[in-house]
């Protein structure tokens, strides 16, 4: 909306959490979304009731709502996780989670505190705690295989960026994940090595996802094509760590997965973080945590390491738990959950059989992680509007997926991401980082163009869908 944007400017590419907070205050003033909001407010049951055609949602305060639709914009990444670490009720130092990051500063100056997690989040944290701990002691399962930010500050004058939004806006849902990258229309050993290795320099320079995204059509694909761009990020990346048994476990020879198949995140100094004399990193794989005790954590190899403070980047319950965490029940009484036990069906990755007239955004087997998200819930915002509308002109009291049609998207987004490389890491968007928690790909891997699609073919004659017509009045 030209209203939102015509008289802001952003200071950086990469804004701050402050900044942040800053244009959502503004975009507040313009469209004045709080007054639609009850904040703090946690939905713990939610069924479609079929004798009313409504939806029937409570919330933790004892309120009832009825509604027509139930639309649960709760994200990928909304139930956080934290591994049952023996003894940890009884460490007496503060324990952070990156979810629950208080609002107030926290004040780390000279002590000796811990990060696990070297997630895109135990990135961030890492990068601004080594700035003013006395110790701090990085607990790493996995080497994050993270890309430089290259953040860039923007000029005060702006009108030039401001005349390129609209194309941006138009051109980002036309790509693979709505991100406005140029790949290369070619594979990558159809390129000489000095062709293909300016291409990969060029993408490094620009930095952010450009180098996945911006660089050859088989990156995804291709093991042997993955491993050439994996293996220059390695020669980029060994070459900025000093300690050469750091510098093995950051960014080892042999790559841990194939580069993008897991969550990327994007750095400023995180590797030169890890040359600072008071910075030290432990290969959990090898020296596990034991337990924790009062002040500190003990490994398997009988270290102990002695702490004021630890954050737990230990991740979410991604994609499903968002779901599954708002006491959802199709219309026998069944809970969501427990549906889902055994792997997540959907249909569109946008509604669920036995839940009618309920649209969800940015959650499984859409483009979601896979995507710039404003972009994938931008697409499907629009369809969601567009269904309702097309509802309400047709008279129908609700529409609801049938289970072959959960079975057969949920089968297809399947055979999709086994085409790509994604399913060769054990990665969140697998699943693959709750205990017991089947291992399934819980993104839509064929691109937002190609999704958008194919929710726009099955919605505009219904197919897939059982409807109910309104009653006469």
């Amino acid at each position: 909306m030209p209203e939102v944007w015509e008289d802001w400017s952003w200071s950086e590419v990469y804004p701050s959490g402050q900044e942040l907070r800053r244009y959502f205050a503004h975009v507040d003033k313009k469209l004045h979304i709080k007054k639609d909001v009850d904040f703090r407010t946690k939905v713990v049951k939610a069924q479609f009731v079929r004798g009313k055609s409504c939806w029937r949602t409570e919330t933790e305060d004892g309120r009832v709502t009825e509604s027509q639709f139930l639309l649960p914009c709760t994200g990928l990444a909304s139930k956080s996780y934290t591994p049952d670490f023996p003894g940890i009720e009884s460490f007496k130092g503060e324990i952070y989670h990156s979810e629950y990051w208080p609002e107030e500063s926290i004040n780390i100056q000279g002590k000796k505190v811990a990060v696990i997690g070297t997630g895109s989040a135990g990135i961030q944290i890492i990068q601004e705690w080594a700035k003013e701990a006395g110790t701090l002691t990085v607990f790493q399962r996995t080497p994050n295989l993270a890309l430089p930010m290259r953040q860039l500050q923007l000029p005060q004058e702006q009108e030039v960026i401001r005349s390129m939004y609209p194309h941006v806006f138009r051109d980002r849902g036309q790509t693979f994940a709505g991100y406005v990258a140029t790949q290369v229309p070619k594979r990558t050993f159809d390129v000489s090595p000095e062709e293909r290795e300016a291409s990969y320099e060029y993408a490094w320079k620009k930095g952010g996802f450009n180098y996945i995204l911006g660089t050859y059509i088989d990156n995804l694909t291709d093991l042997q094509a993955n491993r050439a761009l994996y293996d220059f990020w390695a020669q980029k990346t060994r070459s900025r760590i000093h300690d050469p048994r750091k510098r093995d476990l950051l960014a080892p020879l042999d790559p841990p997965h194939p580069i993008g198949a897991k969550r990327t995140a994007l750095e400023l100094n995180y590797y030169e973080v890890f040359n600072q004399p008071n910075v030290h990193l432990v290969n959990v794989r090898e020296e596990k945590i034991v337990e924790f005790r009062p002040h500190g954590i003990v490994t398997s190899s009988g270290a102990y390491h002695e702490l004021n403070a630890v954050a737990l980047a230990t991740g979410f319950d991604g994609l499903t738990g968002s779901l599954t965490n708002l006491g959802l029940r199709n219309t026998e009484g069944i809970f969501l959950k427990e549906e889902w036990k055994d792997g997540a069906k959907t249909y569109l990755g946008l509604t669920l059989s036995g839940y009618p007239n309920l649209f969800y955004m940015c959650g499984v087997h859409g483009p979601s992680a896979l995507s710039n998200v404003p972009s994938t819930i931008e697409v499907q915002g629009q369809i969601i509007i567009d269904t309702i509308q097309r509802m309400r002109a047709n008279r129908l009291a609700s529409i609801e997926a049938t289970p072959e049609a959960a079975d057969s998207w949920t089968k297809w987004a399947d055979e999709i991401a086994n085409a790509t490389l994604f399913t060769r890491a054990d990665s969140w968007y697998m699943g693959a980082n709750i205990p017991g928690k089947k291992r399934q790909m819980l993104n839509f891997c064929g691109g937002i163009p190609a999704y958008k699609q194919a929710c726009t073919e099955a919605l505009e004659n219904w197919k897939g869908f059982k409807t109910v017509q309104m009653a006469n009045l």
